[in-house]
């Protein structure tokens, strides 16, 4: 590892102010300590980035990787139905990484922090003998009993997505070189939407009105969150292919792999749930005039857990496929 000292480098990383009025001390002792509120729920989430698996070094900069490594984490919290409040890094660093590499990639982090307020309040940084691995831990809050959980769809329920879908699976195939897009601005915005991600707290906050809706995050693949959503409310879910929103840019792809990417793709981290249908067209309008797409795909019906897709008068079984780490 390229550190020379451990708490030269915490001095380089820490935070000036604290942005969380609840924070009492951050980093500089043994633990971090904040007061929770009364009347909501904490949440505590956690991903782990590796190098080679989660992201490559010659084609993602340092600053995109860390801003990346929290924004996956702040989608967690969103699809709760929560506001992100604090983040701690766990870091393990192999000597081809220098020290300006990492503050770069807490520099990232912090861009995307900042957006929220939130206060790096701790975590650890070790050295390995293989990859960079990143482990990132949010801390949220929730008001009680606005906590949006897989298990509460019902049948009659519509199914909505957030945004659009496919596009962070094209823009790595462009990274990788798998990919050629003619029109630069599509090829810029696709590649964005993989490496910069934007989670939708914003939308799941605007969800706050409604008593029920189940909620979850775009991260494995829209089929895979779908089955998702089934498997734990024990539902059926009927989606329509051509209501599935996809980003003009995505559309002018002519690729023989565009459903796989649409369907199984992943790391889109935008919000797909169900509503009641009574609610729907508030949610979408309170969506609308905060500019964030709110697209009814389909509908959940009573049955076995299961997602059936229909196109051109066709229907088949969605299997939960999608991006697995030990396949």
């Amino acid at each position: 590892m390229t550190i020379k000292d451990e708490f030269h480098f915490i001095d380089k990383i820490k935070q000036t102010k604290n942005r969380q009025p609840q924070l009492v001390e951050g980093i500089g002792d043994d633990a971090a300590l904040y007061k929770a509120k009364p009347d909501y729920l904490e949440i505590v989430c956690a991903d782990t980035m590796a190098e080679g698996v989660h992201f490559l070094k010659d084609v993602s900069s340092p600053v995109d990787i860390g801003y990346k490594a929290l924004a996956v984490n702040i989608s967690d919290v969103a699809a709760m139905g929560g506001v992100p409040k604090y983040y701690l890094v766990t870091i393990a660093v192999p000597k081809n990484w220098s020290e300006e590499e990492l503050v770069e990639i807490y520099a990232g982090m912090d861009e995307i922090a900042s957006f929220y307020s939130m206060d790096l309040i701790g975590g650890d940084t070790v050295s390995t003998s293989d990859k960079l691995v990143i482990t990132v831990t949010v801390i949220g809050e929730v008001q009680r009993d606005k906590q949006r959980l897989r298990k509460d769809a019902r049948p009659g329920d519509s199914v909505f997505v957030t945004g659009t879908i496919g596009d962070s699976a094209a823009g790595l195939q462009i990274l990788l070189g798998n990919l050629s897009v003619d029109e630069d601005n599509a090829s810029a915005f696709l590649v964005n939407r993989h490496k910069r991600p934007m989670p939708q707290v914003k939308a799941a906050q605007l969800m706050s009105f409604a008593e029920r809706i189940s909620l979850n995050d775009i991260s494995d693949g829209l089929a895979s969150e779908l089955n998702e959503l089934c498997e734990a409310s024990c539902v059926k879910m009927i989606i329509e292919k051509d209501r599935v929103p996809l980003s003009d840019s995505l559309r002018s792809l002519n690729f023989e792999q565009l459903d796989e990417w649409i369907l199984y793709g992943g790391e889109d981290f935008e919000l797909v749930g169900t509503v009641p249908p009574s609610a729907f067209d508030l949610l979408q309008k309170k969506c609308t005039d905060e500019g964030i797409s709110l697209t009814k795909i389909g509908h959940v019906e009573a049955g076995p857990s299961e997602v059936l897709l229909i196109h051109n008068g066709k229907q088949t079984k969605l299997k939960k496929s999608g991006f697995n780490h030990f396949k």
